[in-house]
């Protein structure tokens, strides 16, 4: 396969994984400046490098920091990140919620029992019932995407 190619479909897997560097021009340290191994487009290995010259080479964090295109407060949360699961750490996590979280246990006993009570009741009337019994604001689609969550055999 060509080496552009190959650099394409590696660009596009990381893509994918969520581990391509938004902003690879930023990273000025030397080992990634015309290296087919250190590529500025791997966040991992940019962020891995930006943790080793600080803890190894002992180099300022702010120095750090800059050469590899990231903040000090970047630098803390990646250290951070690593100290806790390693490489496995850096990689950027989907920011907000992770499920349903307003939809509890108790608003989804309510709302199956009243979709169960009166079926042609619309996700738009749902959603203001919960609003109404519960003082939360949930959107139609929140409530829809979990109803299909609890038919998915587990």
């Amino acid at each position: 396969m060509p080496a552009d190619r190959r650099k394409e479909e590696k660009h596009r897997r990381l893509r994918h994984q969520a581990t391509l560097n938004p902003r690879p021009e930023g990273v000025t340290h030397p080992l990634f400046q015309g290296s087919e191994f250190f590529d500025p487009n791997d966040l991992l290995q940019v962020k891995y490098e930006m943790l080793r010259l600080v803890s190894v080479e002992k180099r300022p964090v702010s120095e750090a920091a800059k050469i590899f295109g990231f903040s000090r407060p970047s630098f803390y949360q990646a250290q951070a990140a690593f100290a806790l699961g390693g490489l496995a750490g850096l990689i950027p996590q989907k920011p907000g919620p992770r499920s349903g979280h307003k939809l509890s246990p108790t608003v989804m006993e309510f709302l199956t029992e009243t979709r169960m009570a009166e079926p042609s009741l619309r996700l738009e009337r749902l959603a203001t019932l919960v609003k109404k019994n519960f003082g939360v604001r949930v959107h139609p689609r929140s409530i829809e995407r979990q109803f299909l969550r609890q038919k998915k055999p587990q």
